[in-house]
Formats: structure tokens, C-alpha cells, sequence
């Protein structure tokens, strides 16, 4: 039987940006930023709240990344580094360690490696892995 394990992502939506918390079995892992809800829109909004099943994909832009396939209306959604969702994301999730505004964090990269380590050992576990946003 394959285990199942979701991480959880509650959302504060704001003009600027989204910010969120991204935690798994309740302890917090990183922040995350991303674009204002605008319905969806491809390129200018953060995606639907919603559960997705996370998947290992690479990409010519950002390596080897975690990917959010199955967006209604959307494609290559994509957990990767960036500081600023305005100027920086297209849709996707970016993990920070620390808010600096809406849209806004800083030490991207860190919060990343430290939340593809977590979902990375989970894969290795022969796991699926599953992003709750609220």
C-alpha cells in the first residue's frame, strides 16, 4: 500500500502578493509567496485552493523542481525560488524563509532545499505526496 502525505498551505491573500505557511503533520517547514488571486488567470494569479498531488519534474528554466500538474486551466505550476511574485512567478509557489511584504520574502533558496528535502524523502519512501491549500 503506498502511504499518502499532505502538506498543508493556509493562504493570507493580499493586492501585492499571497503570502502562506506551508507546514506538514504541524510543524511549520518555510513561508511562501505568491501572485494575487486573480481567478486563475494564467500568469497573473495564484492557483485555486485546492489538494494536488505534487510530482518530480525538469524543467529547462529551473532543473529538477516539484511541480503541481493538475491545475484545472494551467500547466507547469512549479514549487522553485523566488523573492518577489510580482517580478518572479508566473503562478507558481515559491518558498521563503521569511515575509518581507505581500508577494515578498527573502532566502528563497533555503526554504526550498529544506522543503524539497522533506517532500524528496517522502518520494523516497516510495510516498505520494499531496499539497493541501487553504
Amino acid at each position: 500500500m503506498v502511504e499518502k502525505h499532505t502538506l498543508q498551505l493556509q493562504r493570507i491573500y493580499g493586492v501585492q502578493g499571497t503570502n502562506g505557511t506551508i507546514t506538514f503533520q504541524d510543524e511549520k517547514i518555510c513561508h511562501c509567496i505568491e501572485l494575487p488571486w486573480r481567478n486563475n488567470i494564467t500568469q497573473i494569479s495564484c492557483i485555486p485552493a485546492g489538494k494536488y498531488r505534487l510530482e518530480k519534474r525538469k524543467f529547462k528554466k529551473h532543473g529538477e523542481q516539484i511541480a503541481i500538474p493538475a491545475v484545472i486551466g494551467r500547466e507547469a505550476i512549479l514549487i522553485h525560488a523566488a523573492n518577489n511574485a510580482l517580478k518572479e512567478l508566473q503562478g507558481c509557489i515559491a518558498p521563503v524563509t521569511y515575509l518581507s511584504g505581500e508577494g515578498k520574502g527573502v532566502e528563497s533558496k533555503k526554504a526550498l532545499d529544506k522543503l524539497k528535502s522533506l517532500v524528496y524523502s517522502l518520494w523516497d519512501m516510495e510516498a505520494e505526496v499531496y499539497l493541501l491549500i487553504k
